[in-house]
């Protein structure tokens, strides 16, 4: 895992896969993880509170917090799966289910802003491949990742939220084990893991939003919808 580093703030309009090619010698197969945040200031999915005029239910959500943030939540929000105010746990219109419906005010660029998910995740990790494809003439996969909470585990992990040029997820449907039993039911997480390993050497405080992961085997290509559970095999739905 190589961290990227010496990029300076990103904001809207920014060419972000310029900003990491200057910054990098990437090779063909490497794998580019970058956090969502700068992807989205760079699409300008960045809401200034001062423009939000919190509902009642926003209101009541708040539990003493700023209920403009919490307007922000409910705007991006396709349905609140938990709330202990002011903890709101959504699902969003890409069908992730996280803490905030993604919103986050960490590593905003200003007081009094908060940074949105990306409108298109996986459409933003094929163009960034594209254009840095452009830039250096060499073939690597990206993911766009975020940090999630996880059910009965402390802590959180970074996980893809966005992929291009891999496939997101390893079946090993059918496959024999060393004793000889044929699985029926595993499927890795690729992508949430290359996103978690990048995470080792970006950290939340150190200013360094991208990462390239080198030597794994990119084979294929998918995105991160399909890491999404679908809702007839949602147990907890």
């Amino acid at each position: 895992m190589i961290p990227v580093k010496g990029l300076p703030g990103v904001r809207e309009g920014d060419d972000l896969a310029a900003l990491i090619a200057g910054r990098t010698e990437l090779e063909d197969g490497d794998v580019v993880v970058v956090a969502h945040k700068v992807v989205s200031k760079a699409e300008g999915r960045v809401a200034r509170l001062d423009d939000v005029e919190p509902s009642p239910r926003a209101r009541d959500l708040a539990g003493g917090e700023d209920p403009r943030r919490l307007e922000v939540i409910l705007g991006e929000s396709a349905r609140l799966v938990r709330a202990r105010p002011p903890l709101v746990i959504a699902e969003t219109r890409h069908g992730f289910v996280c803490a905030s419906a993604g919103v986050d005010a960490s590593n905003a660029p200003e007081a009094g802003t908060v940074v949105l998910l990306p409108e298109d995740p996986d459409g933003s990790a094929v163009r960034l491949r594209e254009r840095l494809r452009e830039l250096t003439g060499c073939e690597v996969a990206v993911i766009v990742s975020d940090s999630f909470g996880r059910p009965w585990r402390q802590g959180t992990t970074d996980v893809a939220i966005g992929c291009a040029g891999l496939e997101p997820l390893l079946d090993l449907h059918g496959k024999r084990d060393a004793a000889g039993y044929e699985l029926r039911a595993t499927a890795i997480a690729v992508a949430d893991e290359l996103a978690g390993a990048a995470e080792l050497v970006r950290g939340k405080l150190d200013g360094i939003p991208v990462a390239v992961v080198r030597g794994f085997a990119t084979q294929g290509d998918g995105n991160a919808h399909e890491l999404v559970m679908p809702a007839e095999r949602d147990l907890f739905r």
